[in-house]
């Protein structure tokens, strides 16, 4: 019997505690950079588990070493942040949590990008690694981490002292739930997640009355045809080949009916692979934007303010294939690679500042014969909820089984004796 199978022995004792802690962190969500609760529960588990915790890294950070005599050091991080979305999945455990956002204003609150999953995932691998030392030998860094979602997290853990808090990781993981069949996991070498850059574009018009718009330079109108323009830049100035996406996510202009407004700010977001791709885009969009306001007559030059940027995720080849290994002879077929992903993720600021290499995996969440269904349908896109999505949430199990195994299995891939 291998390493990981001794110790994944006790995943029944903890399936059930386990559950109930999802449920809660699904009912309680909270968001960036107020993951006060979150952190507590999760230090009061570690701490329970024998681990060295350490609170407040970066804010509400939590890190938990448990050292277990000579060998690697394992790096497992898990995000804890919530978004501002109101949950309509219908669960019984869904969340109706509202609080007031950055802006003032009130906001729904809930776990529509399964990082709730990812926690209670890391915690169960964490209690299992804990009772299980005798299978191995080196360091656990259990990292849970605070504001994924607005890019920052991983660089304020860091800029708190993360380094000072264990020696620098031999490798580092990390997983995402994904709009997969519960119980898969796919890996992918080279670059995975890809970098995102958002952008804040403020044009500007001549306002006035609605009734006599030839007096005015109408700054909607100016923003429907960036946004139009704008389609062209992946369409006909990106290779076929190379993947990337432009989105014009936010469009905010005027307060009334027949009152044309003086300017329209819109939030634009861009996903790339390679930087020399990220430039061209950027400056594509500066172009565009620049020759439309011309094209107006606008009065005044845009604005243009990046923000939220994302690093691109770039798995390790060696470790990644390490890894693949080892879901294969664990999980046999239910592990397969997996292709590169257009969402984002700030982790590989954490592996990359510490100098230790990564790998980061995905874990389906979609009832399995829900997703069979809908493919057999060819009606994926439109019945199966993604990542953001109102009615996102994984199913419990396979889901929590799977990214819980997925966990120990990589960490041991290095810790076996």
């Amino acid at each position: 019997m291998s390493a990981a199978s001794r110790v994944m022995a006790g995943l029944g004792d903890i399936r059930t505690w386990q559950e109930n802690f999802y449920r809660g962190l699904h009912q309680h969500p909270e968001l960036s950079h107020h993951e006060y609760a979150t952190a507590r529960k999760v230090a009061e588990r570690l701490g329970q588990a024998g681990f060295q915790v350490h609170s407040g890294v970066g804010g509400t950070g939590v890190v938990g070493v448990l050292r277990n005599g000579d060998g690697p050091t394992v790096l497992l991080r898990a995000d804890m942040d919530a978004l501002p979305v109101r949950e309509t999945t219908g669960l019984p455990y869904a969340s109706t949590v509202t609080t007031t956002g950055d802006g003032g204003d009130a906001v729904p609150v809930s776990h529509a990008c399964g990082h709730d999953m990812h926690v209670a995932c890391l915690l169960g691998a964490a209690h299992l690694l804990a009772a299980g030392t005798e299978h191995w030998n080196g360091r656990v860094v259990a990292l849970f981490q605070p504001a994924e979602e607005t890019g920052d997290g991983a660089h304020g853990m860091l800029e708190d002292g993360l380094a000072k808090l264990f020696p620098t990781p031999d490798v580092a993981f990390a997983q995402h739930v994904l709009p997969a069949p519960a119980g898969t996991l796919g890996t992918h070498a080279g670059p995975v997640f890809s970098a995102a850059d958002s952008m804040r574009i403020t044009v500007y018009g001549r306002g006035g009355h609605g009734s006599m718009p030839q007096a005015t330079v109408d700054p909607v109108v100016l923003a429907a045809m960036i946004v139009v323009r704008l389609q062209t830049v992946i369409s006909r100035e990106t290779p076929p080949n190379e993947p990337a996406v432009l989105t014009v996510g936010s469009i905010q202009a005027g307060t009334k009916s027949n009152v044309i407004p003086e300017h329209a700010v819109l939030q634009l977001n861009i996903r790339t692979y390679h930087e020399q791709t990220r430039k061209a885009l950027l400056a594509s969009v500066r172009r565009i934007v620049q020759a439309e306001c011309a094209a107006s007559g606008s009065p005044r030059e845009p604005v243009f303010e990046l923000f939220d940027r994302f690093p691109l995720t770039d798995n390790n080849a060696e470790v990644t294939r390490k890894v693949a290994e080892a879901f294969a002879g664990y999980f046999g077929d239910r592990a397969a690679p997996m292709g590169p992903q257009t969402a984002s993720e700030d982790f590989s600021d954490l592996p990359e500042s510490l100098g230790a290499p990564y790998t980061y995996w995905g874990i389906g969440g979609i009832d399995a014969g829900q997703y069979r269904r809908a493919q057999e349908a060819g009606r994926l896109a439109q019945d199966i909820p993604v990542n953001h999505a109102s009615n996102f949430a994984p199913v419990i199990q396979p889901t929590l089984d799977t990214g819980t195994q997925a966990l120990v299995v990589a960490a041991l891939a290095w810790l076996a004796h």
